[in-house]
């Protein structure tokens, strides 16, 4: 069973077109699912889920995009704060997209009995992320350990939706050593089976780490 779970929730914009609605109307169709995949993460015994909320880069979309997601990722933080979770909201917000409401997460809190680690990357970007060790460490030696994400362990398990093969920029160090599961199905349309085929994906694979 990993340990640590990353989930990109892909495919909200394409999913809202197939059903004749705008792109910005599939971010709000999301939020149910990253909920339920969280109740079956606790559930089984995953001891923590990092979702993939949106990038620097996601900011430049047209602003009615922007908003959905954005309002989306508020919620869903917001909704998780109110289940056992030990919480971190994770992103550069010295930038005027990071959402004022998420501000007070951006310290790892417990809610309730705190029975996983949930992390949220919001305005997040890869080179915002490295780039922090530099500004904030003069031992090179130190820089893995100084980077913004360092608090976030490493990635077991990456589960993305919608289909494309790719990291898209998520956790780089993080990431070096997962195992990448893509599901076709674009993320409103989740499914539990989803991923419990990922965890059985996960169990057929060697972990070596390189060694």
């Amino acid at each position: 069973m990993p340990g640590h779970i990353a989930i990109i929730p892909d495919g909200n914009r394409r999913w809202a077109l197939s059903r004749g609605l705008e792109k910005h109307e599939g971010y709000d169709n999301g939020i149910v699912p990253g909920l339920e995949l969280y109740d079956i993460c606790v559930k089984i015994g995953i001891d923590e889920v990092t979702y993939f909320g949106f990038t620097q880069d996601n900011t430049k979309r047209p602003q009615v995009q922007r908003k959905a997601f954005v309002d989306a990722c508020i919620k869903s933080v917001q909704e998780i704060s109110k289940r056992d979770a030990e919480l971190l909201v994770l992103g550069n917000t010295s930038s005027d997209m990071f959402p004022k409401e998420l501000l007070a997460y951006t310290k790892r809190t417990k809610f309730g009995k705190g029975k996983i680690r949930i992390n949220f990357l919001v305005n997040y970007g890869w080179y915002w992320d490295l780039t922090y060790a530099f500004d904030n460490s003069s031992d090179s030696k130190k820089m893995v350990e100084s980077i913004a994400s360092a608090e976030i362990p490493r990635i077991d398990l990456l589960i993305r939706w919608g289909g494309r093969h790719r990291l898209s920029g998520m956790l780089p160090i993080q990431t070096v050593y997962s195992d990448i599961y893509v599901v076709d199905e674009m993320w409103p349309d989740f499914k539990p089976e989803h991923l419990y085929s990922a965890l059985e994906f996960y169990q057929d694979q060697d972990i070596t780490l390189g060694g």
